[in-house]
């Protein structure tokens, strides 16, 4: 039974095999499917939960293997549909042996950025109990950020739980303010927000986990839970019914790759929600699924099954 939804960009990521190399001189890639919703969609799906994920891409090798692995991973893709107008967005990542690795884009005019709002009027919420949404759509297009107000409207008025996580993007905005302005009145129609520490401070003008997570409970009646991501340190969680409180982050013998930790934290949100989990219960899966990303290569590579998140817990006293 589907019962969680995301829409967004698939790409595919072409990871440099050379290490610590600069992009321009490495000859060897591996490729990965990626893009923040559709990492999302497929860690949900390997924790055993029914993902539709709505989207487009170009009717060319790298929209069909998209498309392969997406139904490999157990994804409904009925709404993830190919176009001749458009090629699918791809780029190209470098492989460190620490710190953020170099990336290199190229998306413009993607066939995801084409969905229209007609797009939406085929989408069903009758059994979707979450709807992850992000910051990353509605900055590829006027189309697209009319095409995401339109399914959140929808998502609103059929009583789905919406999660927005911020996922800024700058390069994909006309300027900084835009983006602010954008991005914050987009959260008002959500329900849960995840801005990252960083991500918190550009939008709301203050580091304080607190007082980004004020910012978005005061500005929205809609917006009751606000949980701000700290990295490594773990999460700091403010709603409007109860006392705040931080869940420690686990601790990680190796960062292979930081790229995909933020949609892995949202893995293991949604998927104990969808569980009836408590809220603390899902912010210490959140964390987990978080650590275990970046331990991995790829952008979802680390993502845990059932089986393997039982483990984690184990080795870290997780009862």
């Amino acid at each position: 039974m589907t019962e969680f939804l995301t829409i967004g960009e698939p790409l595919v990521v072409l990871v440099a095999q050379e290490i610590d190399l600069p992009l321009e001189q490495v000859q060897h890639f591996t490729k990965y499917v990626a893009g923040a919703e559709l990492n999302v969609a497929i860690g949900l799906a390997r924790l055993g939960h029914q993902a539709l994920y709505l989207s487009e891409v170009g009717d060319d090798p790298f929209g069909n293997f998209i498309i392969d692995e997406a139904d490999k991973a157990g994804i409904d893709t009925s709404l993830l549909t190919k176009t001749l107008s458009a090629a699918t967005g791809f780029y190209i990542k470098q492989n460190v042996s620490h710190g953020d690795p170099q990336v290199a884009y190229f998306r413009k005019n993607s066939a995801a950025s084409q969905l229209t709002a007609f797009d939406i009027d085929s989408v069903s919420t009758d059994r979707i109990k979450i709807a992850h949404l992000s910051g990353i759509f509605p900055a590829l297009s006027k189309t697209a950020l009319e095409t995401f107000k339109t399914l959140n409207t929808k998502l609103n008025a059929d009583h789905v739980l919406t999660v927005f996580d911020t996922n800024l993007r700058p390069a994909l905005w006309q300027d900084e303010e835009q983006m602010i302005q954008t991005i914050n009145c987009l959260a008002k129609e959500s329900q849960i927000i995840l801005p990252g520490i960083n991500e918190g401070e550009i939008l709301t003008g203050s580091r304080s986990p607190e007082q980004i997570a004020d910012f978005y409970l005061s500005q929205s009646e809609l917006t009751h839970t606000v949980i701000v991501k700290l990295g490594a340190e773990g999460a700091f969680v403010k709603t409007k019914s109860s006392e705040p409180f931080m869940v420690r982050g686990f601790k990680v013998k190796k960062i292979v790759d930081t790229v995909g930790a933020g949609d892995g934290f949202a893995v293991g949100l949604e998927s104990a929600l969808l569980e009836g989990k408590s809220l603390h219960e899902a912010v210490v899966r959140a964390c987990a699924v978080g650590a275990l990303a970046v331990q991995n290569q790829g952008d979802n590579d680390g993502y845990p099954t059932p089986d393997q998140l039982r483990e984690f817990y184990q080795r870290n006293g997780v009862l």
